[in-house]
């Protein structure tokens, strides 16, 4: 029952989605708890964790450095080329490469292992990407928005310490101490993670409800393109390199799928509202286009 809700991601994005367009007065009065949320889904992603997932980075350091490459210079890149293509506002831009710029999400693992992809090589991604965030993702988001929205790079720099490493940390110390004991309840933090990256989507749709008629299909497409060449440019280059397909499904997805949820707490809170709709948008389109593809990869 847990893992199907889980699985209907999408669905309970575009109903909370809908609800918050009708009654956007109620989303909006959880504004503050945006954050908060966030650290929840990051501490149920430390839940999952053990030091030696991170060790694994060890073992096979150059596909591991080249998962983290293209995480960090495909997408934020990408972001940035089709924003400016479609002549997206600055602050859309913004809230694009902060997309880009972040980490993987942890809805990449249940996807590589729906696509059949290397479950492990996906959470070691995803374990060191959230690592190297701390300082990548305020650093790239300087480097492609600075530009066109000034970007307090410091501030986001502790911001994601705050809500990202230390969660993270916190519930990895936890899992190390207490798994055994954990294990009755671990079943349920995927759809505790739903719950929440849903609650953030209801919130930023819900704060940007008078504009998303004047600004929907250019960023519909912004977001579409984004997600589906990251997922492209993860796949083919992995093989060019002469990867087994394996391996190239789960660098294609730990590239085209970010942690969107971090993207939205910091646009808000550095940006404005505006500009957490892209963050909003991919999280409920990844999800879709990642559950699609992997059971077309499935069936091959």
């Amino acid at each position: 029952m847990i893992q199907k809700s889980t699985r209907l991601f999408p669905l309970w994005a575009l109903l909370v989605s809908l609800a918050a367009w009708a009654w956007p007065a109620s989303f909006v009065a959880m504004k503050p708890a945006i954050v908060w949320l966030l650290a929840v889904i990051m501490f149920s992603m430390g839940l999952t964790l053990r030091p030696e997932d991170f060790g694994e980075a060890l073992r096979r350091p150059k596909l591991i450095g080249l998962g983290l490459l293209l995480q960090f210079s495909v997408m934020p890149l990408l972001a940035w080329l089709i924003a400016g293509g479609l002549g997206l506002p600055a602050t859309l831009l913004a809230g694009l490469v902060l997309v880009g710029a972040s980490p993987g999400g942890t809805a990449s693992n249940v996807i590589t292992f729906l696509a059949r992809g290397d479950v492990a090589l996906s959470i070691t991604l995803t374990a060191c990407s959230t690592l190297l965030a701390v300082v990548a993702t305020p650093g790239l988001t300087l480097l492609y928005a600075g530009h066109a929205v000034p970007v307090p790079a410091w501030q986001m720099l502790r911001s994601v310490a705050l809500v990202v490493l230390l969660p993270v940390l916190g519930g990895v110390l936890l899992n190390t101490l207490l798994g055994r004991w954990l294990e009755g309840v671990k079943h349920a933090l995927p759809l505790v993670a739903v719950a929440a990256i849903c609650t953030i989507i209801g919130i930023v749709v819900g704060l940007n409800a008078g504009r998303l008629e004047q600004i929907g299909v250019a960023l519909a497409a912004a977001v579409v393109l984004h997600n589906g060449g990251g997922l492209l440019v993860g796949y083919l280059v992995p093989r060019l390199m002469g990867q087994p397909p394996r391996v190239a499904r789960t660098l294609a997805i730990e590239t085209g799928m970010q942690n969107s949820g971090l993207a939205v707490a910091l646009a808000v809170k550095y940006f404005g509202a505006a500009a957490a709709l892209p963050g909003a948008l991919f999280s409920l389109w990844h999800n879709l286009s990642g559950s699609l593809l992997a059971g077309w990869w499935r069936r091959r």
